[in-house]
């Protein structure tokens, strides 16, 4: 397979498939004409990338579980482990949208939205700023 059908199998666009190819994720042959040619395992690992980091892996975690679903003498635990990791990433990253979000939400509370210039969602991102000219 060329890189349009397994960007077009995988839902990958074909500069992340070189992206993936480049940090060694996957390994296409390469042809005399230097055109990369993609098996099945290849569209089988790029479909199981394209899964991890939609759930929240790293890159550097894909490699690693691409490690272990090719080993079978595999230890769960070292996924359990990977997958916990990602699932804190993603708490965290919930925690600070819920902060920006309890923010924001006040600031457009706090604005009139009328026709008058002033304005509490500029005043409250200004504070705190120095100003240049207000030395």
């Amino acid at each position: 397979m060329q890189i349009r059908d397994v960007a077009a199998a995988s839902g990958l666009p074909a500069k992340t498939i070189r992206y993936y190819e480049d940090i060694g994720l996957i390994h296409p042959e390469r042809g005399d004409n230097g055109y990369r040619s993609f098996g099945d395992d290849d569209l089988g690992a790029l479909i199981f990338i394209a899964r991890a980091r939609g759930l929240g892996f790293s890159t550097a975690d894909c490699a690693r579980l691409l490690e272990l679903r090719g080993d079978p003498g595999r230890v769960s635990a070292d996924v359990r482990s990977l997958a916990g990791a990602a699932l804190t990433r993603i708490d965290t990253k919930l925690a600070e949208l819920e902060a920006m979000r309890r923010q924001l939400s006040t600031l457009v509370a706090d604005c009139n939205g009328d026709a008058g210039p002033d304005c509490a969602i500029l005043d409250g991102l200004t504070d705190g700023l120095v100003h240049p000219d207000r030395s």
